[in-house]
């Protein structure tokens, strides 16, 4: 024994993390949060020690399953930060889409998905540049605060597709490049007359002159495909699909990166087949997900 305090466990990590969410969600105490979730874990689901969930899996399963919860004044809230930009729909994408950090049971290689210290701050990059660049993207602020108000956050998510989808798109340029761009952008909103952007870029520049933003870019673009998925009804990273066709046909593997056109449903998923190291892609019509049969069931006669 060195007499240093052991690092806490993976699911008691997960279930701290999803107390302190949770907190934060309500306005309230952890303490408070904590005797909630265990009283309204116990009588829904039951899972776990306490109601609580037990690993990184069931932590991230869980929180959706909170969300889906969220009674309407909360999903107001919600929806009210995800239309403030930039700052505002960064922090509620990152907290839509936790990290999927994998255990020991996955499949190998796949490597953390939705991770990065600095995502929430590089999501609020990319909006800030197109905000300085591009702004007829953004929609107009009459828009933001009318959806606002719905409590929906896929009407939020419809309303600034045009914007996520350009934001998404930067990911696939020049990283360094992209990062002299944020810089550009950052200065310029520094010095608008415009308090608000003003304040935005302050609170941006500080961060971007004190962390790696590289490391944060990957966990950005899976958060991207995520939010945009969802009007195509196709995969997000971290979809277990069956490759149907190519090479790996019959394979089981992990969608890592979709790949998108400037308009239109995504063309192509970047993934990772089980047993290989390498990062294959395939059309979209030629995978499916792993629960699902290979060949369509014969007709009943």
């Amino acid at each position: 024994m060195t007499g240093k305090q052991q690092r806490r466990s993976v699911p008691d990590r997960a279930r701290r993390r999803a107390i302190r969410a949770y907190a934060a969600t309500l306005g309230v105490s952890y303490s408070v949060a904590a005797r909630l979730l265990t009283a309204q874990m116990s009588r829904s689901t039951g899972a776990g020690q306490g109601g609580l969930p037990t690993g990184v899996g069931e932590y991230r399963d869980w929180l959706f399953a909170v969300r889906e919860r969220r009674s309407y004044d909360l999903r107001v809230r919600d929806t009210r930060l995800a239309a403030d930009l930039p700052l505002g729909r960064a922090a509620h994408l990152v907290e839509r889409f936790p990290p999927l950090l994998g255990a020991p049971s996955d499949p190998p290689r796949v490597g953390p998905l939705y991770d990065g210290a600095a995502r929430q701050g590089t999501l609020a990059m990319l909006y800030a540049v197109l905000a300085h660049e591009s702004p007829a993207v953004l929609p107009s602020a009459d828009e933001l605060a009318w959806v606002a108000e719905l409590g929906e956050e896929a009407a939020v998510d419809i309303t600034c597709a045009a914007l996520d989808r350009a934001a998404r798109l930067f990911l696939d340029d020049d990283r360094w490049q992209l990062c002299t761009r944020i810089e550009a952008a950052l200065v310029a909103g520094e010095a608008s007359p415009d308090r608000l952007v003003r304040d935005a870029a302050t609170t941006l520049g500080q961060e971007f002159r004190t962390v790696i933003l590289r490391r944060s870019f990957d966990g950005a673009r899976h958060t991207l495909d995520a939010v945009l998925v969802t009007a195509y009804e196709a995969h997000a990273p971290g979809t277990r699909v069956r490759m149907l066709a190519g090479p790996a046909s019959g394979r089981a593997a992990t969608i890592v990166g979709v790949r998108w056109p400037r308009t239109g449903p995504p063309i192509r998923y970047e993934l990772r087949i089980d047993t290989g190291d390498a990062t294959l892609e395939a059309d979209v019509a030629d995978v499916v997900l792993l629960d699902q049969p290979a060949e369509p069931e014969p007709a009943l006669t």
